[in-house]
């Protein structure tokens, strides 16, 4: 059993697919058909899953896991998420303006003043473009466009985003930064 020290979440296991112990599986990839060219996968529980044989379907992928020989077992993994580790994903193949999403995660975002706007403790894409969920101390989360005019500069290094908050829809106009200070909350009308 292995614990990985920075899981990132590859696919999610669906249904049973025949008898012959294949998943439907929500690949969360680029390419769902790559899903096998990162290694073993890992359940958050210590199993190590190894890919044997993988065919597209529609919006996901069917595999076959060695060890898992039967509907029985293939059942039995219905919602199990799979990760891999972040060591094992490649930043050479990534653009200048793109980002895994686990990268991202744990950013404290800034606007221009200093003024912090909360940590990133997600990221999530309902269909409409991407969206970073900011949550500071005492605040409820707020999701924020992850676009070019709301998110100005990224810095991993740092562990910074530097925002624009109107454009983020953090705030309605210019003036209600007024009054603020950097570290300091905004307070409520």
């Amino acid at each position: 059993m292995t614990k990985l020290e920075n899981p990132v979440l590859m696919a999610t296991i669906g249904g049973a697919q025949g008898i012959r112990g294949e998943v439907r599986v929500k690949a969360y990839t680029a390419d769902p058909t790559a899903l096998g060219d990162y290694g073993h996968l890992h359940s958050m529980d210590g199993r190590v899953f190894e890919v044997l044989e993988l065919r597209e379907m529609k919006n996901m992928v069917v595999v076959r896991f060695r060890g898992v020989n039967d509907r029985n077992a293939a059942e039995a993994l219905n919602g199990l998420e799979l990760y891999i580790e972040r060591g094992n994903l490649s930043d050479e193949e990534l653009e200048d303006d793109e980002f895994f999403y686990a990268d991202l995660e744990g950013l404290e975002a800034f606007d221009d003043q200093g003024i912090s706007y909360g940590t990133v403790t997600g990221v999530f894409d309902f269909g409409a473009g991407d969206l970073l969920e900011l949550k500071g101390p005492g605040k409820r989360p707020v999701l924020i466009p992850f676009s070019e005019a709301s998110v100005l500069e990224i810095d991993l290094e740092a562990g910074k985003l530097l925002i624009d908050p109107l454009a983020a829809g953090l705030i309605d106009n210019p003036d209600d930064l007024k009054g603020l200070s950097p570290g300091k909350p905004k307070k409520k009308k």
